[in-house]
């Protein structure tokens, strides 16, 4: 598979001060690429993972103020919007690219979706065997979060954040920028193919 085409000039955007400045680098320079990466994975997720998935590419329509740290493209199971729902996410940010399972706090159905993790939390421990993985729902993204086994504990953390009123789950796996211009797409495939059983748990309750 080709890379993903970003270049190190992409990773730059999000340096840039003031908000108008850094969203016209954004909508200029990034959005057009993920727009044509989600159009073109979008495809080969479904096929993979045998389940329907729509893309979408964040907008960003509620910051007027704070320019964002990051922008992604969101695969979800509804054409007409994905923060409703658990969702995956490919995202660029100015220390790399990600892959991620997302659920926001404004989701439908948060206390189901905890519910079932922590009802199967031994098998999400099994389908991961060890695999070291990121949280990034307290992430500053000035580097990579830091790593950890995806143990019973971390299950269990998941399943408590989804029960808070304000609460979600953002967890993935992270690329340096070194690493990220280089990133061929059947890597971040099989990232999503690491996430996906925690992923499917989540749509089950839709």
């Amino acid at each position: 598979m080709a890379t993903l085409g970003f270049t190190q000039n992409d990773f730059r955007v999000f340096k840039i001060e003031g908000f108008s400045a850094r969203m016209g680098e954004i909508h200029a320079r990034i959005r057009p690429k993920l727009l044509r990466l989600s159009a073109e994975l979008a495809p080969e997720l479904s096929r993979r993972l045998s389940m329907d998935f729509h893309p979408h590419v964040a907008r960003h329509a509620r910051r007027t103020v704070n320019p964002p740290p990051e922008t992604w493209a969101a695969f979800g199971p509804s054409p007409s919007g994905y923060k409703r729902y658990g969702y995956l996410a490919l995202a660029i940010s100015g220390v790399g690219v990600h892959a991620r399972v997302v659920v926001k706090s404004e989701a439908d159905h948060r206390p189901e979706m905890a519910g079932q993790i922590a009802i199967h939390s031994a098998a999400l421990q099994k389908s991961l065997r060890g695999t070291r993985i990121a949280r990034y729902d307290r992430w500053e993204a000035d580097a990579l979060p830091q790593e950890s086994v995806a143990d019973p504990q971390l299950f269990a953390d998941l399943s408590d954040s989804l029960r808070m009123r304000t609460g979600g789950i953002d967890i993935g796996f992270g690329w340096s920028l070194s690493e990220a211009v280089r990133l061929d797409r059947a890597e971040v495939i099989d990232a999503f193919r690491e996430l996906e059983p925690l992923y499917r748990i989540l749509r089950s309750v839709i």
